[in-house]
């Protein structure tokens, strides 16, 4: 990608990204891979990004050869950042070169905690995990809520830090302008995102003046979007809700700008960067109390309830529904007034510059 250099033996500050799949994939994770990458190059950094193959957190054993050997042609002394969604999965490759190597652990949620996956699966995730996380010189966060969680993982918040994703400056959403409500909703199409409960909120409330677009890819989880548009059909939703596909960063400010109110039901999120990305538009919110989403909305700018709770979701979505009430016009101006308060890029690529300087020495 752009601005990624060869060793810069001028400047001593080098970096080997580990990446499971494509950076370039359209998620919000590999999108704070990205900016950091960036970021760090601007700033003198001379970052090569080596992509392990994208089975990951399930790795193939040809996978983990592959991510054993790559690990094992790093130089000495090298700081070597590692996103978690592969990290996690191979601490034996982890163990054998951490004595030589400087492994800072990117951890954007831990790898248990997804969503549909059995209870063994899980297990054997977080034994995994936890492995890997002791091999860390540091291990990068991107919300306070994921230090916590760590606890379980034998890393204490001395060896943690937080490195919170930034957020564009972006002008206001002038809104749909129309009769029906436009309801957007940006997360990809799995079960953790919590969809289901999305559309079950919606059919129990008497308001039909909406219209709801998920923007999220239809191929990378094809058999959750297929029972996404059969539940839609079931309960009589298929009229009001669109299933607009995967979108670039040319083609998502145009669903934005659209909406009307922005609504994310997730069940768990490392951060929530789709809601600060809203709320950089002044978009009000009903949300999930997971990653740092509650942080972001406050009390003002939205609603966010626990994570699973249908009826919670339901009365949200109603109050903000209701031409009568003043509630959406109220948090329409809470959130224009944090959009001046989110963090910006330039913050998060300063926090970890300042991270990996201190363990490169």
């Amino acid at each position: 990608m752009g601005g990624v250099r060869g060793p810069d033996l001028l400047s001593g500050k080098s970096l080997v990204l580990l990446v499971p799949g494509r950076i370039d994939t359209l998620t919000g994770g590999y999108g704070y891979d990205r900016r950091i990458v960036a970021g760090l190059s601007a700033r003198g950094w001379a970052v090569a990004v080596h992509e392990l193959h994208d089975s990951f957190p399930f790795p193939t054993t040809q996978a983990l050869a592959d991510a054993g050997r790559v690990l094992s042609t790093i130089d000495d002394d090298a700081v070597v950042l590692a996103d978690g969604l592969a990290f996690g999965a191979m601490p034996e490759e982890a163990e054998k070169e951490a004595a030589r190597l400087r492994i800072v652990a990117l951890v954007h949620h831990p790898l248990a905690a997804e969503t549909g996956i059995s209870t063994a699966a899980s297990a054997a995730l977080e034994a995994s995990e936890r492995r890997a996380l002791a091999t860390a010189r540091r291990v990068v966060v991107t919300s306070r809520g994921t230090v916590a969680a760590l606890g379980r993982y034998g890393v204490g918040e001395e060896r943690i830090d937080v490195v919170e994703p930034g957020t564009d400056q972006a002008p206001l959403a002038p809104g749909s302008g129309g009769k029906a409500l436009h309801l957007l909703c940006v997360a990809a199409l799995a079960p953790r995102k919590g969809h289901e409960l999305l559309f079950h909120a919606l059919a129990s409330i008497p308001q039909r003046h909406w219209r709801l677009t998920c923007v999220g890819s239809l191929e990378r989880h094809p058999g959750m979007a297929g029972t996404l548009r059969a539940l839609a059909r079931t309960l009589n939703l298929d009229g009001q809700i669109v299933f607009a596909g995967e979108a670039t960063a040319a083609t998502l400010p145009a669903f934005y700008a659209s909406a009307d109110v922005f609504v994310l039901p997730t069940l768990y999120e490392g951060y929530g960067m789709a809601v600060a990305e809203a709320l950089a538009r002044g978009l009000p919110v009903v949300s999930t109390k997971t990653g740092a989403i509650a942080e972001l909305v406050g009390g003002t700018a939205g609603i966010v309830v626990q994570p699973g709770d249908v009826q919670a979701l339901a009365q949200a979505l109603s109050s903000v529904l209701d031409d009568d009430s003043g509630v959406r016009q109220r948090l329409a101006a809470g959130a224009r007034q944090v959009r001046d308060t989110l963090p910006t890029w330039d913050d998060a690529v300063s926090r970890m510059d300042a991270v990996l300087s201190r363990v490169s020495g």
